[in-house]
């Protein structure tokens, strides 16, 4: 569960108060030697379900795209709109929206990747496995909340309380713990399953522009609180242990609180161009927070990191396009979002030096039916296409397991060999040939953890061939 400032006024104090000079008790220089092995995780859920067919266009094939998404003009992208790249493993050009200059100018350079027709598996399923009803299936797919969360768990046939995120943190949170006790864990999107671990929750942070050192504020306390009463009375209470379980948890949580608004409220509001963004953005201000706090590893001791932003209003059943230009509309402006977004993230982890220390990743619910609905949008779907970004990535290619057309892209035929659907109904849902469990353990590899952890965070993982696709290096 994320640590916000309502929890810090309303749960009960905690026993860790005294960790609240921890700053000064570990020191610049402790924190300065314990930060050098640094990497992180950036997590961009795209929530509502990415049309991922306007992601990823063939340019060569253009004219069986054309023929179903064109075919009268509905969501088609002009050909001559499209932004040309070249994955070698594809042995065809395509084109990416023309909104994703930035995501094109990466992969160009060789530091984005596109994993391709990703979705939540059980097992490895093909079109005749699932036609015939003998696959074993994730429940209730093309579901947005199930979907979202079997994206963000990788256990797509139960329910369970915690993500992949969040397993990952409790294996990594002991071995790669920061001298300071800031948390392996952040988000600025609020609380998520994502982030919830057996043993570790993620600290929420408000985005840019608040300041870092406002982002998480104990509020009813003189400022600063050392020489309050009614502050020092709280360091008193925090060291009382009725012996109760919960109220022990409780006090943890809000001594970890205390412990980390100390830290923050002493780094100031670090400069990481080229943020901040003009105009600013939802996902630009998640990821100028993300830089601040990236810029500030060796302040805070930090070895390892887990961050989640997300952007929303991806369902777009209607008015994915204007009916004027299909280059504009609602997706377009939100594929810009994260273009711009991810690409000054991008230069800022240049501009610090750690450019081969963070990976940015998408996750969404499902892309989207192939066909158009007839209202200028599209319905829930299944497999979709995710970019990787980062100086590790192997980037300029696409990845991911081989169909039946023996490329990782899928066939882009309604009731064709990668569709769930059949009949002149046909919507084109692909049936996904990579699963989340190897996308995700392709990153969590790189991220530290040991590949005899990796079925303990991703359950399924022994039911595909591979667990790593080889995205990253």
């Amino acid at each position: 569960m994320a640590l916000t400032r309502r929890q810090f006024l309303t749960r009960s104090f905690g026993a860790m108060g005294a960790a609240a000079l921890a700053f000064e008790r570990f020191g610049l220089t402790s924190a300065l030697a314990q930060s050098a092995d640094y990497k992180a995780l950036v997590c961009i859920f795209l929530f509502g379900g990415n049309d991922a067919n306007n992601i990823l266009i063939p340019y060569d094939d253009y004219a069986t795209y054309a023929a179903v998404r064109s075919t009268p003009a509905t969501l088609g992208i002009p050909q001559a709109s499209l932004l040309q790249i070249n994955p070698p493993s594809l042995g065809s050009q395509f084109g990416l929206h023309p909104s994703l200059v930035g995501l094109q100018q990466l992969f160009n350079s060789q530091n984005a990747a596109i994993v391709c027709n990703v979705g939540p598996l059980v097992e490895p399923t093909d079109r005749s496995a699932y036609v015939n009803g003998t696959a074993h299936l994730p429940l209730n797919l093309f579901s947005h909340a199930d979907q979202q969360g079997e994206w963000q768990t990788a256990v797509p046939n139960a329910f369970i309380s915690t993500g992949w995120g969040g397993r990952a943190a409790d294996k990594l949170a002991a071995p790669y713990a920061s001298g300071t006790g800031f948390p392996i864990q952040v988000t600025m999107a609020g609380t998520t399953i994502f982030n919830t671990g057996a043993q570790e929750s993620a600290l929420g942070l408000s985005p840019a522009p608040t300041p870092m050192n406002a982002s998480l504020r104990l509020d009813g306390f003189s400022n600063p609180p050392d020489g309050d009463p009614r502050y020092n009375a709280m360091l008193n209470l925090l060291q009382v242990d009725d012996g109760f379980t919960l109220v022990r948890a409780a006090s943890n949580i809000t001594g970890q609180g205390v412990q980390v608004t100390t830290l923050l409220a002493n780094v100031g509001d670090p400069a990481v161009p080229p943020f901040p963004l003009s105009p600013r953005t939802s996902l630009g201000n998640q990821l100028e927070q993300a830089a601040k706090l990236i810029s500030l590893r060796n302040v805070l001791g930090i070895k390892r990191q887990i961050i989640f932003c997300s952007l929303g209003g991806f369902d777009t059943h209607n008015g994915q396009v204007s009916t004027t230009d299909s280059t504009t509309g609602t997706q377009a402006s939100l594929l810009a979002q994260i273009s711009s977004a991810v690409k000054a993230f991008y230069d800022a982890t240049v501009a610090m030096g750690v450019a081969n220390q963070v990976v940015t990743f998408t996750l969404s619910d499902f892309s989207r039916t192939f066909v158009p609905n007839g209202n200028v949008g599209s319905d829930h779907a299944w497999g979709s296409h995710h970019f990787v970004v980062g100086g590790s990535v192997r980037g300029g290619d696409c990845y991911g397991i081989s169909g039946p057309n023996g490329t990782v892209f899928p066939t882009l035929a309604a009731a064709g060999p990668d569709d769930t659907d059949s009949g002149g109904n046909a919507r084109g849902r692909w049936i996904p040939t990579t699963a989340v469990d190897q996308y995700a353990a392709t990153l969590a590899s790189w991220f530290g953890v040991s590949s005899t952890d990796l079925p303990a965070i991703f359950p399924n993982i022994g039911k595909f061939g591979t667990a790593n696709l080889g995205f990253l290096s």
